[in-house]
């Protein structure tokens, strides 16, 4: 399992942890059913706390991308709920978009930039 985190952002490390195995989700390189290492060992290889992963695999559980099993740990579950993810995503792109406002980016150009992220995700160009 490859995860990269920057130690410099000033993004959260486990925020960070939460988008790197959605996107690896969403380019099938995790996939439906596949037990995350535990969380000590996953703590262990990336250098972080133990509490950072469990308080990102609990968020991941919160929004439908693992299950947590007592006895198998982290598994991948995709949590299919259109309806919701829709507004999730409404809400993230809301600030996406406002930024993108404030910066004087073009609606065409916002436009293009979607069509060309969901076709690297959808199509599986990110090989």
């Amino acid at each position: 399992m490859y995860i990269e985190i920057d130690f410099n952002s000033d993004e959260a490390l486990y925020v960070q942890l939460c988008n790197q195995i959605i996107l690896g989700i969403a380019t099938s390189r995790f996939r439906e059913g596949e037990q995350l290492p535990s969380v000590r060992q996953l703590a262990d290889t990336i250098g972080i706390n133990m509490h950072t992963v469990n308080k990102a695999y609990s968020i991941l559980q919160q929004e439908g991308f693992v299950k947590i099993d007592r006895r198998r740990g982290a598994i991948i579950a995709v949590d299919i709920n259109k309806l919701q993810a829709l507004q999730e995503a409404e809400g993230d792109l809301a600030v996406v978009v406002a930024r993108a406002i404030c910066k004087d980016i073009s609606r065409q150009d916002i436009h293009e930039l979607v069509d060309k992220i969901y076709d690297y995700y959808e199509k599986g160009n990110h090989s």
